[in-house]
């Protein structure tokens, strides 16, 4: 997972702290099973039992309308993911969600919800690629959206080594007006939104990118969320977290394709 500054005068002072402490360590990459991920925290090792997984408030906006989001609407399960265009990890898992959505999209049974969580001060690129997305978004509708991002995704390096000038290419070569586009793009009207999002990823648990939470309409039972934990005993105490009315989990890092399929359909089975 990585560093994240974009939070600003709204971080709380121990987040402050803890976000200073990183910027001198430097980024700490973490094991998470598979692909690892940027950390904001340098906690690592193992969990060895159950009781070392947190139970906490994962309090997240409820997914609307607007939210870029691919899937059935009314799908049972979702998981929205915080995003930073620049994160090496994030471009990872992104492929991931791409395969989930194909996997799951075909029954309605998951919905991807993107947001976004660009990490400025390791990529200050990362919050105005975030903004073009958004723009994209306007100029050309949802199908736009994801046809930016995966493009963008699919052309940086990572690590803040996207050229700026890519942006209006990009949006050019999906039928976007690059006049309008760089119009838009210039008049700074999604920081906010991109500001919001990073806060309220912050806010539900996440120290670094990706971050994810898994949504449940109906409460999990107590033996699914058991079994959920003897899945994960290997992992780092700090990649999961459980909400205390059992409808989310937290999960950092790129995780594997294989094993988030397993997760949901562990929590999909009756």
């Amino acid at each position: 997972m990585e560093q994240t500054d974009r939070i600003k005068s709204s971080l709380s002072i121990p987040l402050a702290i803890i976000v200073a402490g990183a910027l001198i360590a430097g980024a700490v990459l973490i094991s998470r099973g598979g692909p690892t991920s940027s950390a904001i925290t340098g906690n690592q090792g193992t969990v060895t039992d159950n009781s070392a997984q947190t139970t906490q408030e994962i309090s997240i906006k409820p997914i609307a309308a607007d939210d870029h989001a691919l899937g059935n609407p009314a799908a049972s399960l979702a998981i929205v993911v915080y995003t930073d265009l620049e994160c090496p990890f994030c471009k990872t898992f992104h492929a991931t969600m791409q395969r989930i959505a194909d996997s799951y999209g075909k029954d309605g049974s998951v919905l991807w919800v993107y947001r976004h969580f660009p990490l400025e001060q390791l990529h200050p690129k990362a919050p105005k690629e975030a903004e073009a997305t958004e723009c994209a978004s306007e100029l050309g509708g949802k199908t736009a959206f994801w046809d930016f991002t995966n493009k963008l995704f699919e052309i940086t390096p990572s690590n803040n080594g996207l050229d700026s000038a890519e942006l209006p290419e990009i949006a050019e070569s999906i039928g976007i007006n690059k006049t309008a586009f760089n119009t838009c793009l210039s008049s700074g009207k999604y920081a906010d939104k991109i500001q919001n999002e990073t806060q309220e990823a912050v806010n539900a648990g996440g120290r670094g990118t990706p971050y994810s939470v898994i949504v449940s309409k109906t409460a999990m039972s107590d033996q699914k969320l058991n079994t959920i934990k003897g899945m994960i005993i290997s992992f780092p105490p700090d990649t999961f977290t459980f909400s205390t009315d059992k409808k989310r989990i937290g999960m950092s890092g790129a995780l594997p394709y294989t094993f988030v399929k397993q997760l949901l359909d562990t929590i999909l089975a009756n």
